[in-house]
């Protein structure tokens, strides 16, 4: 059997997680939301699950570090460009999540490029575990008003006021961390 260090359990299951992306599109495009769910809740277990099978196992590894992370948001940010086409968030809420991830995702590809090593630094921070738990909520409170057809829309309005608060303020925090980072490789 072919063994290469990057062949972990954890891996393979953060892997799964962005082959689910494009299934998530299809099944949006085709209007099929019970599929959206189960494949949501399958995309959401395969990163609770990765993540613990990676401590229980010891297989963390730096691949594992960054491909976690960019997994969660190639799909959080293609399932919120899917119900912004649908019209469910208002196109500005897009822009902003998914473009705060871009600056993340290119900030630390910059960082790295100029020598700066950020790969023993790379933990989310609190506010970012609560703006990723805040976006997975909404994206399942509409998940679930589609669904059924309830009318969740005061629920909605408050956790796009959260997403875009802790959006905001956890691409700061972010924006800051690499500021830091970068003057600390100068030195």
């Amino acid at each position: 059997m072919f063994h290469h260090p990057n062949w972990t359990i954890p891996n393979i299951l953060t892997l799964v997680r962005i082959l689910l992306t494009p299934a998530i599109v299809m099944a949006f495009v085709n209007n099929h939301l019970e599929l959206v769910w189960i494949i949501f809740a399958i995309a959401g277990f395969t990163d609770a699950l990765d993540g613990f099978l990676a401590r229980a196992l010891d297989q963390r590894s730096l691949l594992g570090a960054v491909l976690d992370p960019l997994a969660d948001k190639i799909l959080l940010d293609t399932t919120y460009i899917c119900i912004g086409l649908q019209g469910w968030v208002p196109p500005w809420l897009v822009v902003l999540v998914v473009s705060r991830d871009f600056i993340i995702v290119g900030g630390l590809s910059l960082l790295g490029f100029l020598g700066v090593d950020v790969t023993t630094k790379i933990d989310p921070s609190l506010v970012s575990k609560c703006n990723t738990a805040a976006q997975v909520a909404l994206v399942i409170l509409i998940l679930v008003a589609r669904t059924f057809g309830w009318d969740c829309s005061t629920s909605e309005s408050l956790l796009v006021l959260l997403v875009t608060l802790l959006t905001v303020v956890s691409g700061v925090h972010y924006l800051l961390k690499g500021i830091v980072f970068f003057s600390e490789g100068e030195d």
